[in-house]
């Protein structure tokens, strides 16, 4: 490195887009779940991965709740 390099004397400065990095989680989908975006990225050219974040997004912004109801016998 050159001489005028002095890393000890630098101050660090944190990342100011930490906030908006992805957080890598782990989960389980269904088979047909994930054949369904597989089989929109054919058709749209982008990531599954992408898509079904684009897709969580959407509905976070849409303020959609699931709507469960269980059958009774």
């Amino acid at each position: 490195m050159r001489e005028h390099y002095d890393f000890a004397t630098m101050q660090g400065k944190r990342n100011p887009y930490i906030k908006h990095l992805k957080q890598p989680v782990t989960i389980r989908l269904d088979n047909d779940a994930v054949d369904y975006f597989k089989a929109m990225t054919e058709e749209t050219g982008i990531p599954y991965q992408t898509l079904i974040n684009l897709y969580l997004r959407d509905c976070v912004a849409q303020h959609r709740k699931l709507d469960l109801s269980w059958k009774t016998a």
